[in-house]
């Protein structure tokens, strides 16, 4: 099974100066925790979460108007389409992270896929394993 069987396509993208508000209301449009963050080339430089905006700005008391680009992780795991389920979730599992952004040839964003999008589609031992890996404490304490 490759990615492009699991992933989402057509993911809702921000740039590095939409607010965090703004980016805020995407996610509860869409019904999403995360979005792929893009230069104006359409590649990926970040992935900013619902995690990021809460305990990243909210709670270091950040306005609304703060750019992603404040709270966003700028270490983006990306993937292509073709690439292999497995080896997408070895990945994920390695850098303990729940996303990946999905890229075409010419290195823009063109999907996202989830530990959720493996969780539905993948077998068993995979879904186990990649859930176990990524949710291990990485020595980390409170919020984020």
């Amino acid at each position: 099974m490759q990615v492009q069987d699991i992933m989402m396509s057509d993911p809702t993208c921000c740039g590095e100066s939409t607010t965090i508000q703004e980016a805020a209301k995407l996610m509860a449009e869409k019904s999403i925790g995360a979005l792929p963050v893009q230069n104006d080339a359409g590649e990926p430089i970040g992935v900013v979460t619902d995690r990021d905006i809460c305990c990243g700005a909210i709670a270091e008391g950040k306005s609304g108007e703060t750019a992603v680009s404040d709270v966003m992780s700028t270490d983006v795991l990306t993937t292509t389409a073709d690439e292999e389920v497995l080896s997408c979730c070895n990945k994920m599992e390695e850098r303990q992270v729940r996303r990946a952004v999905v890229t075409d040839e010419a290195g823009k964003c063109c999907g996202m896929v989830a530990q959720a999008d493996v969780a539905r589609e993948a077998q068993g031992a995979e879904t186990a394993d990649l859930v176990q890996k990524i949710s291990q404490p990485e020595g980390r304490s409170g919020c984020c």
